[in-house]
């Protein structure tokens, strides 16, 4: 990566995560995005040929160069997708009170019956459980079931068609989060050197077990927070993932939409409290598909996500086939950088309280965001090889911007969804003073401090230690310092 670009730099903390699509594939819609306020772009794994995906991934490492910044790129898996079979017209109206046979049959369906091709669905089923077809539009409840079939009551009619989705929101799937097209896929982001898979469908902590296993470190992981058990074990889940996503689509078709808000503030919360970075998802500006001003009402849920201290927010149709692209970037850009103006924002920061282990490292971190306050550093610089150093600083959401210094380009590509954080990939350092001085000089480059100003540096000793912070140093910037040394990211 070049250091022609080094200073462009966010002026909001909120991370933007973009979905890719028809409607922004090439070369200059990737640029503009990314000027707009992109610093992740999603791959939706649901849609398209590999080969695609393939060339999309060397468009953004093309603009990546171009810009000389760091950019994420997100592979988001499918996951299963149940769904019943067809009808013989093609569709059926299903009348409230009426009886409706699920089926394993195969056949064609009508007014009374369907097939539903998911032997694990029937083996979940009790008495008394709800079945949602199409995103909960009809609702049945089961009277009765045996191990091929189950026979329902309608609690809510409507018209089926063929292949709707199917939601079973009281019950734990016997499903792996990973089908044999997502090993495909996740084969096929991981070759291509993606930096986080997202993977869909997560109940259990053993589902990010099993995907830990089959990624290793060739990617990070962020578990899709969409099915009520994912809820029942959501800390669980977050240790054992790298970041956490709340993906709200399918969290509001299985849960009543009223706990929504609520279980997106406790999601956002725990994952805060373990230091993990949170994307919120789904629908934020949902209307900027085809107009170019969003709604108030997602002006203020884009706010909410902000204000409760989201790492990220997302776009996911509105950037992947909207008309207006760009314009929904940057009304993303806009929101996040008026609500981390407002002093609520900084009061609500304050009021949380984040657990810190018994660990040098932790002690540390925590001093170094009340040692910036007190002696009014313009930055926190952060040495990390495998970026656990600068999630302990975002994690203490200080006021002083948080300006990252890896080696690894990886790790830097990594860190771009994190709240607050300024990547830059550039040589290690081995000695105390040549830290001190790059501290400095990088400050300077990236305009994050001028001649003056005072900055506060931790980083671990021996240098290279991954994980390791045991060095919190203040330093004064003068302003002839990047007349000294001179060193390409």
């Amino acid at each position: 990566m070049t250091s022609e670009f080094p200073t462009i730099r966010r002026q909001r903390k909120t991370r933007i995560v973009a979905t890719l699509g028809p409607a922004s594939s090439s070369f200059e819609v990737l640029k503009e995005l990314f000027c707009a306020g992109v610093d992740v772009f999603r791959l939706n794994m649901s849609h398209g040929e590999h080969k695609d995906k393939e060339a999309l991934v060397h468009t953004i490492r093309a603009v990546e160069r171009e810009v000389g910044r760091p950019i994420a790129i997100l592979a988001d898996l499918q996951g299963p997708k149940l769904r019943i079979g067809k009808f013989k017209e093609g569709r059926a109206a299903l009348k409230e009170g009426q009886h409706f046979t699920l089926d394993l049959t195969g056949e064609e369906g009508d007014e009374n019956r369907v097939s539903l091709p998911h032997k694990e669905i029937f083996e979940a089923l009790e008495v008394g459980t709800h079945v949602l077809l199409d995103d909960g539009k009809v609702r049945l409840e089961v009277e009765t079931v045996a191990g091929d079939h189950a026979k329902c009551r309608v609690l809510v009619a409507g018209v089926l068609s063929d292949r709707k989705g199917v939601n079973v929101p009281n019950a734990v799937l016997p499903l792996a989060a990973l089908t044999e097209k997502d090993r495909k896929d996740l084969a096929f982001a991981l070759k291509c050197g993606v930096d986080w898979i997202a993977l869909s469908f997560v109940q259990r902590p053993a589902d990010v077990a099993e995907a830990r296993r089959l990624v290793g470190t060739k990617a990070a992981i962020m578990a899709k927070i969409e099915k009520p058990a994912a809820v029942t074990s959501l800390d669980e889940i977050i240790e054992l993932a790298d970041g956490v996503m709340v993906a709200r689509g399918d969290l509001g078709v299985e849960e009543p939409l009223e706990n929504v808000p609520g279980i997106q503030k406790r999601i956002i919360r725990s994952a805060r409290q373990a230091g993990k970075p949170v994307v919120v998802a789904t629908q934020m500006l949902e209307s900027m598909i085809k107009s170019p001003v969003p709604t108030r009402a997602e002006v203020s849920d884009v706010a909410t996500a902000v204000m409760d201290g989201a790492d990220a927010v997302m776009l996911s149709a509105e950037s992947a086939v909207g008309d207006y692209p760009i314009e929904a970037v940057q009304v993303m850009d806009r929101v996040a950088r008026r609500v981390e103006q407002e002093p609520s924002y900084h009061s609500n920061r304050a009021d949380e309280r984040t657990s810190h282990k018994a660990t040098a490292e932790d002690a540390i971190t925590a001093a170094a965001k009340q040692v910036a306050r007190t002696v009014g550093a313009k930055a926190i610089v952060t040495f990390t090889n495998s970026g656990a150093t600068s999630l302990r600083a975002a994690r203490e959401r200080p006021d002083a911007p948080i300006l990252v210094l890896t080696p690894k380009i990886t790790v830097a590509r990594r860190l771009c969804v994190v709240w607050g954080l300024h990547t830059v990939k550039t040589r290690d350092v081995t000695t105390f003073e040549e830290m001190v001085g790059k501290s400095k000089r990088m400050a300077l480059r990236s305009q994050l401090a001028l001649g003056g100003d005072r900055i506060v540096v931790t980083a671990g000793v021996p240098f290279g230690t991954p994980g390791a912070t045991n060095v919190l140093h203040i330093a004064w910037v003068r302003g002839d310092e990047l007349e000294e040394g001179y060193e390409n990211n």
